[in-house]
C-alpha cells in the first residue's frame, strides 16, 4: 500500500481537507453529483473491493466519463495497483490485446472483474502507478509507464501554463481515459481541488447547450468540436466560458479565425503527447496560422535536434516525462527524462508550429516528400476548403503522392493538377487526387494518413 508521503495522494490529502463538502463533479443539469468530501469516502471503500489485487498488479478501468473515476484512481494508488486507462470506444478484441500487453489481472467495467492466468509484470526498482495505452507509429498498442511524480508535474505544468484554478469549472466532455482528458480534467480536481463537470455526450449542440447552462468556465475541446460550433445558428450565449483549449489534432486557422471573430473568445492550441503530458501552448491564441501550438510549457524544455533544418524533431525534457514503454523499452524514443516526438517543428514567431511527422513523410523513389508542402499549394487553390496529402504504395516508385480534397463543388481535378505542376517539384505533385464530401477523423478529431492510404489505396 502507498504512503500518504506519496506526491499526488499528499495533493489530494490538502485538496479534501479544503474543499470538503464543496461540489467537485457536477451532473450537465447543474446538479452535484459528489463533494470533495463524498470522492474521499467512495474511495475508502472502493479500496476493500480490491483487495485482492496484490500491490503493482495492473488493473484496466473501463468505465467512460464516469463521476466514479476520481475514487477509483484514489483507491488504486493508495492500494499501490497500476492503473490501465481504457477508452470506452475500442472494440472487445482491442481490449483484450490490451489487457494481455499490459497482463492486467482485473478489468473495472461493470464491476470488478479478476484476470487468471496472467503473467505478473516485473517492474523493477521504479513500479508505475499508471500505464498510458498508446499505437505510436505503428498498429501495436504499448502502453508507457508513469509514476505519481511524472502525473503531477504535468497537472502543475497544465494548471500553472495555462492560468487554471480552483476557482474555474472544467467541462469534461473529452475522454479521461485519455492522455489529454486525464491530465486536463482528472489530476487538476485531484491535485488542485479544480471541480469538473462530466459529459457522455458527443453531439455538438448537445455538449454547447450544456456547457452554456453549467457556467463552466474552461472547456478543453479538440478541433472537430470548433469547428462545429462555428458552423452553428443560435449557439447559446456562454457567460463564464474564459478558456477554450483544442488538443488531440492541429487546429486549422481558418476555424481558430472564425471562432474568434463571430464569439470574441481565442482558441488555445495545445500540443502534447501521451509519453510526457504537455509540451507547447499557445498563450495569446490570436496567430491563426495552421499547426500553430505556442512555446514550450512552463518547466519545460524543447531541443530542437537539426537548427539548420527548415523543420526538425526536437527532444522534450521535463519532470512529466514517463519512464519508458512497456513492455519493450525503446529508449532511443523515451527514456532518462527525455522524449523525441516523431513530429517535425518549425520555428513560426516566438513559438513553433508543427509541419508533419516523420512517419508521414512520402519516400518517392528515394525522395522524402513532406505531405504538409503539398496540402499548402492545394489550399492555394480557389475553392479547395480541406486538403490532406498522403503516400499510396507504387510498384515501381515505393510511394506516390495522392490526396483528398473537400471542395465548394467547382474545382476541376486536372485543373488542381496543374496548379501543383506550376509550383512543385514533379515528384511532390499528387499522382491522384480523391474529391470527398469529409475528410475522416477518428473520435479526438485525429486524421490517419495511414487510414487514407489504405482507403485508396487501390
Amino acid at each position: 500500500m502507498k504512503s500518504s508521503d506519496d506526491a499526488l495522494l499528499s495533493s489530494w490529502d490538502k485538496t479534501v481537507a479544503d474543499k470538503g463538502d464543496v461540489g467537485a463533479i457536477f451532473e450537465t443539469s447543474g446538479e452535484v453529483s459528489r463533494t470533495f468530501a463524498e470522492i474521499e469516502t467512495q474511495a475508502r471503500a472502493f479500496q476493500r473491493k480490491i483487495d485482492m489485487f496484490d500491490v503493482n498488479s495492473v488493473l484496466a478501468i473501463q468505465i467512460g466519463n464516469h463521476p466514479d473515476w476520481p475514487a477509483i484512481l484514489l483507491a488504486c494508488l493508495r492500494r499501490g495497483v497500476v492503473v490501465l486507462p481504457l477508452e470506452q470506444s475500442i472494440s472487445k478484441r482491442e481490449r483484450n490485446v490490451a489487457l494481455k500487453i499490459c497482463r492486467a489481472s482485473g478489468l473495472i467495467s461493470h464491476g470488478v472483474r479478476k484476470i487468471d492466468d496472467q503473467a505478473f509484470p516485473e517492474w523493477g526498482k521504479n513500479p508505475p502507478s499508471l500505464l498510458k495505452l498508446t499505437s505510436g507509429t505503428t498498429a501495436a498498442p504499448r502502453a508507457i509507464r508513469f509514476r505519481n511524480q511524472q502525473l503531477l508535474a504535468d497537472c502543475d505544468q497544465i494548471c500553472e501554463t495555462m492560468g487554471i484554478c480552483d476557482l474555474d469549472l472544467n467541462f469534461g466532455v473529452i475522454p479521461i481515459s485519455h492522455s489529454y482528458g486525464f491530465s486536463n480534467l482528472l489530476t487538476p480536481l485531484i491535485a488542485h481541488g479544480v471541480p469538473m463537470v462530466l459529459s457522455r455526450d458527443r453531439v455538438p449542440r448537445a455538449v454547447l447547450i450544456d456547457l452554456a447552462r453549467t457556467n463552466a468556465t474552461v472547456f478543453p475541446g479538440t478541433p472537430v468540436f470548433y469547428q462545429a460550433l462555428c458552423e452553428m445558428e443560435d449557439v447559446p450565449v456562454f457567460p463564464n466560458l474564459r478558456l477554450c483549449i483544442s488538443a488531440g489534432a492541429p487546429l486549422s486557422a481558418r476555424v481558430a479565425r472564425k471562432f474568434f471573430n463571430e464569439f470574441k473568445q481565442p482558441i488555445h492550441s495545445f500540443y502534447g503527447s501521451s509519453e510526457c503530458g504537455g509540451i507547447c501552448y499557445d498563450r495569446d491564441g490570436k496567430v491563426f496560422e495552421d499547426g500553430f501550438v505556442g512555446m514550450p510549457m512552463k518547466d519545460l524544455d524543447v531541443t530542437v535536434i537539426d537548427p539548420a533544418a527548415e523543420s526538425s524533431q526536437v527532444h522534450v525534457r521535463s519532470a512529466a516525462v514517463g519512464d519508458g514503454y512497456f513492455p519493450e523499452p525503446d529508449e532511443e524514443k523515451l527514456g532518462a527524462g527525455i522524449f523525441t516526438p516523431d513530429d517535425l517543428l518549425a520555428p513560426c514567431g516566438d513559438g513553433f508550429k508543427i509541419v508533419g511527422r516523420i512517419s508521414d513523410l512520402i519516400n518517392v523513389a528515394g525522395k522524402k516528400v513532406n505531405p504538409a508542402q503539398v496540402e499548402e499549394q492545394l489550399l492555394r487553390f480557389a475553392g479547395v476548403r480541406e486538403a490532406i496529402a498522403f503516400g499510396k504504395k507504387s510498384s515501381q516508385r515505393n510511394e506516390e503522392v495522392a490526396a483528398c480534397l473537400v471542395t465548394n463543388g467547382k474545382v476541376s481535378v486536372a485543373e488542381v493538377t496543374e496548379f501543383c505542376r506550376a509550383r512543385l517539384s514533379a515528384w511532390q505533385v499528387p499522382k491522384q487526387i480523391f474529391v470527398v464530401d469529409e475528410i475522416p477523423v477518428n473520435e479526438r478529431g485525429k486524421i490517419s494518413r495511414r487510414e487514407l492510404a489504405r482507403r485508396f489505396g487501390t
